[in-house]
């Protein structure tokens, strides 16, 4: 397989194994009409850089340890990585620090992540964004948030030996509590989102925040390798 070409057969988890039903159904999904003119848009014009590549353009499946007892859950994909390479957490500046940072907590086999065929394995963890598809300026609307929650409760129906869910950002962890929410009578204000916060969930389940890995909170120094991997060693602990 050509890196620069990916396409659904390159995913694993789109060809085999339980998730497969899921994500093939995922890939095809067009129901906010906003973000898919604006996914489709960005695979068209492209980034200078990547000129040479045939942008995935669709919805972004999960990937990882489906027998995980960690979930990571981020934001959306980057509209030139993700959204480009068809890998969530693939071929953007986030990526490389969350990847390098994972890899140096022994949670991957390798420190870079940059396309489907790089050989990344992921170890007791797996990592799916709470909205499948790249929103404009990373501000997906409460609808399309809505519209996408369906894929996230079934994605967790299947990964059944997940104990902590590691949310990155705000977003994506207010996304998580939507869930527990769907199940159990709980408040979301009872949960508020912190860096490196922890709280026991009504099914046994760890629901932990982080700040997300984004160049604007690493640069700033808001976020750092050695507070990203102060919450992976803790977690790490915890199981």
């Amino acid at each position: 397989m050509s890196h620069l070409n990916p396409k659904p057969k390159d995913h694993p988890l789109i060809v085999n194994g339980i998730l497969s039903g899921l994500y093939n159904e995922l890939i095809e999904c067009k129901k906010c009409p906003r973000i898919v003119g604006f996914r489709e848009k960005i695979a068209k014009e492209k980034r200078k850089q990547y000129l040479n590549w045939n942008y995935w353009g669709k919805p972004i499946p999960g990937y990882g340890d489906i027998n995980a007892r960690i979930l990571l859950v981020g934001l959306a994909p980057a509209a030139h990585g993700g959204n480009r390479t068809a890998r969530v957490f693939t071929g953007d500046k986030s990526a490389d620090f969350l990847i390098d940072s994972l890899y140096a907590a022994g949670l991957t086999n390798q420190p870079h992540s940059t396309s489907l065929d790089d050989g990344l394995i992921m170890n007791d963890i797996f990592m799916t964004p709470i909205l499948k598809c790249v929103p404009p300026q990373d501000k997906p609307k409460a609808e399309e948030l809505n519209n996408c929650s369906n894929y996230f409760q079934t994605e967790l129906k299947f990964l059944k030996n997940v104990k902590i869910i590691l949310a990155l950002g705000k977003i994506g962890f207010d996304g998580c509590l939507k869930y527990f929410q769907t199940k159990y009578d709980i408040k979301k204000k009872d949960f508020p989102f912190g860096h490196n916060v922890n709280y026991h969930m009504p099914d046994k389940k760890i629901l932990w925040g982080c700040y997300h890995p984004s160049p604007r909170n690493v640069n700033t120094g808001r976020m750092n390798k050695d507070m990203m991997l102060n919450v992976l060693n803790r977690i790490k602990k915890k199981l």
